[in-house]
């Protein structure tokens, strides 16, 4: 039943958009049947770090996106992605909406402008339709957050340099932006700590953690036992500059540096959020071996804090590489991925430590150009310092096996 109303709403806005003529729509419906292992998961408010749990073993709506194009003029055109989910709880919504310039020139170099609400284009795991990978189901650590806590609400500017206009086989793009919210980014981090997966933060959406037994404390009786990741609350505004660099159509290479610009003493006790000073810097690098596989490897290390005078104080970082090969219609993806939050901070009653590894399987089959079949098999062992005050054991294993249908028009 929740299914079917999902394709009536996705089918409604398909029509909707495709009346107008310079519309470019397309889309994404995505069935998975999941064995998921018992530790509950944190949509659900446990300490389990994958999207699912044993609550979610059968048949369910995975994905469901319709990504949009829309020409206004010959210079600006207008972009959305929106997105379907049945976990936690049935939600449709956009996970990006912006307005692009790009004025038409005959120089050698490119420019373009965004403004709205978008990702940095800091990975290269993520380049297919809505933000989702072409590789495995489940995304990396670093990627499960960008996708679930980070949010460009703002202006970007992009300065490219292509390297056939200088007869060189070095691509350059210089990256720019400022924006407000993201204020709470790091609350996810510090006391849930990194995840796997691939669900992605709609606007306006909150996002669940376990009861954490700190946040009964007098220091942080004011914190929501949910994050916000989108909400401007200090009233800052926030940068991030990147550069790409591309050699012929074998290697790119993109590095990033972020900071949210937050004021850590600003709580909204409305909302329950507080405004995290969190930073990072990011480094992708995508090489291809032969033309069907390739290598991805990202890494990224950063600061967050909160409170007046930084009572919580966590350094963190996590990498992975990945291994994809492509043979005919099929394509294996192999991934390891680490991570941990360190704590640094004198609150001994907020311990944030945490830590793991986890190690992802995907086969990949193109039935048709519409139609993908896919088995994913993914384990993980994490140990985080907070949670034997809630009655789990500091450290566990997990496990995941999905089996998943992808439709495209």
């Amino acid at each position: 039943m929740i299914i079917n109303t999902y394709l009536r709403i996705y089918i409604f806005c398909l029509c909707c958009l495709s009346f107008y003529a310079h519309a470019q729509v397309k889309g994404l419906i995505q069935m998975s049947a999941i064995n998921a292992d018992a530790q509950l998961s944190y949509q659900q408010g446990g300490v389990g770090l994958y999207r699912y749990d044993e609550d979610n073993d059968g048949l369910l709506l995975s994905q469901g996106l319709l990504e949009f194009r829309y020409d206004l003029t010959s210079d600006w055109s207008a972009h959305g992605v929106m997105n379907a989910y049945q976990d936690p709880d049935p939600t449709i919504g956009f996970s990006q909406a912006y307005l692009r310039y790009q004025p038409l020139t005959n120089s050698r170099y490119k420019w373009h402008l965004r403004v709205g609400g978008f990702y940095p284009l800091l990975s290269l795991e993520n380049p297919d339709i809505g933000w989702i990978s072409p590789y495995n189901y489940t995304n990396s650590a670093i990627n499960s957050w960008v996708g679930e806590e980070l949010k460009t609400f703002g202006l970007e500017a992009t300065f490219k340099l292509p390297g056939k206009s200088y007869r060189s086989p070095h691509s350059f793009t210089f990256v720019g932006a400022t924006f407000k919210g993201n204020d709470p980014a790091g609350t996810l981090l510090s006391w849930r700590g990194w995840a796997m997966h691939d669900r992605q933060t709609l606007f306006n959406e909150a996002i669940r953690f376990a009861p954490i037994a700190s946040l009964n404390t007098p220091q942080l009786q004011f914190q929501a036992n949910q994050d916000l990741p989108f909400t401007e609350v200090d009233g800052r505004f926030g940068f991030y500059a990147g550069i790409h660099w591309d050699y012929l159509k074998q290697s790119q290479f993109r590095f990033y540096y972020y900071d949210n610009n937050g004021d850590p003493s600003v709580l909204n006790q409305n909302t329950g959020q507080y405004a995290w000073d969190t930073s990072f810097s990011s480094a992708a690098w995508l090489y291809k071996l032969t033309n069907n596989t390739r290598v991805i490897a990202q890494l990224m290390s950063g600061k967050t804090a909160m409170g007046k005078n930084r009572g919580i104080d966590n350094r963190f970082y996590s990498h992975f590489i990945m291994l994809s090969h492509k043979m005919a219609k099929h394509r294996f993806s192999f991934r390891y991925d680490y991570f941990e939050v360190t704590d640094i901070d004198d609150w001994q009653f907020d311990p944030n430590t945490s830590q793991g590894e986890g190690v992802t399987a995907t086969w990949r089959y193109q039935l048709t150009p519409q139609w993908q079949l896919g088995i994913e098999g993914a384990v993980m062992d994490s140990q985080a310092d907070n949670r034997a005050a809630i009655g789990f054991k500091s450290r566990f294993s997990q496990q995941q096996m999905t089996l998943t249908a992808q439709f495209r028009f």
